[in-house]
């Protein structure tokens, strides 16, 4: 069985300044995985729930871009309360958060 139950892929990416996409850490993704890395400790989930940083994942545009596995639920996730939101709802609860979904093409 593996170690975790769920990883947490925040995308850290950084662009040229005035790409027409924007980049990630520009919106403020790292802050954000940081959050998401303090209340796993926090919430005492650190035995099956990681948040780790991930390159790009090209949905820079909808960003800060996270993505939650098993499931492969892409989430756009602009703040400290949105990742607070997952973690309680799909991390704890089990529940996508349908607001913070990502719009698929």
């Amino acid at each position: 069985m593996p170690p975790y139950k769920y990883h947490l892929f925040v995308c850290t990416n950084r662009r040229p300044e005035g790409h027409p996409k924007g980049c990630c850490s520009e919106k403020g993704s790292e802050a954000i995985r940081e959050f998401f890395k303090e209340e796993i400790k926090r919430l005492g989930l650190r035995s099956h729930v990681r948040a780790n940083i991930a390159g790009c994942l090209d949905t820079c545009q909808f960003g800060p871009s996270v993505v939650v596995y098993p499931e492969a639920v892409w989430y756009r996730v602009s703040s400290v309360e949105d990742a607070k939101e997952i973690l309680e709802c799909h991390i704890q609860r089990g529940q996508i958060v349908e607001r913070l979904r990502m719009p698929r093409p």
